[in-house]
């Protein structure tokens, strides 16, 4: 019996399966320890949300093929979880504007995916105007 292809056991949806538990282990971390980070500009913690809710939307995504009316409260219910944990912290606190920042990472990434979708489209356009 010859070998099964390691190529196709471990598969697409795998990669984006472990790529997002890592995704996962690493932002608790961030957003449950303590900081030891200097935080000299305000807000900028805001940007971190966004991009990390953008990344875990997208891996989210690519690793289960959710629909939007699953992955949005998804990530919705882990953005809250998030700022419930981070209340009962000492070194930590919960924050509305995290929760929305986080929320805004998520329609970024719906906003990018349906620009990318249709890129090719706008690509063929551009061509087509400059024969």
């Amino acid at each position: 019996m010859a070998p099964s292809n390691p190529v196709t056991v471990f598969s697409k949806s795998r990669f984006f399966q472990f790529a997002l538990l890592a995704a996962l282990l690493v932002v608790s971390y961030l957003v449950f320890s303590r900081p030891t980070y200097p935080q000299g500009i305000p807000n900028l913690d805001k940007v971190g949300h966004l991009g990390s809710f953008l990344l875990l939307s997208w891996l989210t995504f690519e690793a289960f093929r959710l629909r939007w009316h699953v992955l949005v409260p998804l990530m919705a219910l882990y953005a809250f979880a998030i700022e419930l944990v981070q209340s009962y912290l000492p070194y930590r606190s919960a924050s509305f504007s995290d929760f929305v920042a986080d929320m805004v990472g998520v329609a970024l990434f719906y906003l990018l995916a349906w620009l990318f979708a249709r890129l090719p489209f706008i690509c063929r356009l551009r061509t087509s105007r400059n024969q």
